[in-house]
């Protein structure tokens, strides 16, 4: 079973993000979908993640949801590369590594900007999305 990472799929950002993780996920771990998409809010609300709450990524592993920078985290440990020694700051409240993530996630809009609608895969990437 994949873990399925959710992110706002309007935001430059997070669409970096997404590619970049991509690019590091040599074991085929991680499937995608925007938050904004049906399937997206079907996850969020089988987790009970308030949308109007959380707009920042989603990590779904089995019947756990982890938000923010709990979740980056979890992503790093998971890419290849040096990546995974980024987990070590998981020994650190989740209150205070979401001090610096919240930061960044307030001013992603107007440090990276945003798309009008979410991204739409390549042919080649379609395989790593969710959809319905």
């Amino acid at each position: 079973m994949n873990d399925i990472i959710l992110f706002d799929g309007v935001c430059n950002l997070c669409n970096g993000a997404v590619t970049f993780i991509i690019k590091r996920d040599k074991h085929d771990t991680f499937r995608f979908a925007a938050l904004e998409s049906t399937i997206g809010r079907q996850y969020l609300e089988k987790h009970g993640i308030d949308s109007s709450k959380i707009d920042s990524i989603i990590l779904i592993r089995g019947d756990h949801a982890f938000a923010k920078a709990e979740a980056a985290l979890h992503i790093a440990r998971k890419m290849t590369g040096l990546w995974p020694i980024l987990y070590v700051f998981n020994v650190l409240p989740n209150g205070l590594l979401n001090l610096f993530y919240d930061f960044i996630a307030r001013n992603r809009y107007s440090w990276f900007g945003k798309k009008e609608s979410c991204m739409i895969p390549t042919a080649e990437l379609r395989s790593k999305f969710l959809h319905n």
